[in-house]
């Protein structure tokens, strides 16, 4: 299978720069992939679509919607060279058992070990400061060592929120809250977990009033789920590790489900990811793990029967995992037909529910 296979025309202006103005406000495109029907509503009208009959299990119990509660970290860092005053971005990824930061570093061929850069906090104060320890064997990479300890009180003075190079704008106060979702609990990752961040309170409470269950995994968002695919045939494409934590209430209320046969839906692609890699004989692997589980068109799901997710970028996993869940061709069929609509796209844009 060719990368080039999953590419589709998107004007610029479909590609949402800001969060709809309240939270949940969006509108959502429901593709039944058995007939290859699309239906058109608003992200408010979920807990009446999920109590159709659709959703239903086949003793008519009610479906359950698995979230991601990772929590976004202001991982993406703004500062200056101490030797050429050059104004340096880096992304922090993760933290190695020697104390390091692993780093997507902007211009990362002028990024030399041993050079250092300051940080600066809102007033302008010199914060903090690191040295280029150590890169990855491709060069794609860096280690950073830092002076003071990387902790939420320190990328509070020093951090952004880590937008996607798509929105072509600088972080705002509002993106720390709208770029999270309202259940997010544990800190990790460097991007949200995009179709998480249509759910309010509000909703989740009606969802809840309404029979609709829900459980909670965490996967710390990173590599795996951002980075773009560089080879030719997907096939080649490898897929960074992740972390991701299944404790036992949440373990045990989904392999009910799976053992009822009531239908699980994934809210978001990596919590779909997460289902998937946990899985073994009919029962949820407990605790920290790794995944670098790539799904395309071929894969075999086991958990998922329903995905609820964003509309994805041109040549991503994230496309080809969709299409892995409803096929490529309906997948393509059905992203054209949101350009013509006007939907909004990426990760502040609009929503899908695929069944």
């Amino acid at each position: 299978m060719k990368t080039k296979d999953f590419d589709f025309y998107l004007p610029d202006h479909l590609i949402a720069q800001e969060p709809p103005k309240e939270r949940g406000q969006s509108r959502l495109m429901t593709l039944d992939r058995s007939g290859a029907i699309r239906s058109h509503s608003t992200v408010l009208q979920l807990p009446e679509i999920l109590c159709g009959e659709n959703f239903l299990s086949p003793s008519g119990e009610k479906p359950l919607l698995v979230f991601n509660d990772t929590k976004v970290r202001k991982a993406r860092l703004f500062g200056k060279s101490l030797e050429t005053g050059a104004q340096v971005e880096f992304l922090l990824l993760e933290k190695n058992e020697s104390g390091e930061w692993k780093a997507i570093a902007q211009r990362a061929k002028r990024r030399k070990v041993g050079t250092w850069y300051a940080f600066y906090d809102c007033c302008g104060n010199e914060a903090n400061r690191c040295k280029i320890s150590g890169e990855t064997e491709k060069n794609e990479f860096r280690f950073l060592q830092f002076e003071k300890e990387i902790n939420d009180d320190m990328l509070e003075k020093i951090g952004h929120v880590p937008l996607p190079p798509y929105i072509k704008r600088k972080d705002v106060k509002e993106d720390m809250e709208r770029y999270q979702t309202v259940y997010a609990k544990e800190a990790g990752s460097a991007a949200a977990p995009t179709a998480g961040l249509h759910f309010t309170n509000e909703l989740l409470n009606n969802l809840k009033e309404n029979g609709i269950e829900s459980a909670f995994v965490t996967l710390h968002v990173g590599l795996g789920t951002f980075l773009p695919v560089r080879s030719e045939n997907i096939e080649e494409h490898k897929m960074h590790e992740e972390q991701f934590i299944i404790t036992e209430p949440n373990a045990a209320i989904i392999e009910n489900c799976i053992k009822s046969k009531r239908k699980i839906i994934a809210v978001g692609t990596t919590s779909l990811r997460t289902l998937e890699s946990a899985y073994s004989s009919g029962t949820l692997k407990r605790g920290l793990q790794n995944t670098s589980i790539f799904i395309y068109p071929g894969y075999n799901f086991k958990v998922t029967n329903a995905l609820f997710t964003n509309f994805h970028t041109p040549l991503s996993t994230l496309l080809m995992l969709v299409s892995a869940f409803a096929g490529r061709e309906l997948v393509l069929e059905s992203y054209k037909e949101a350009v013509e609509k006007e939907y909004r796209f990426f990760s502040y844009g609009d929503a899908m529910l695929i069944y």
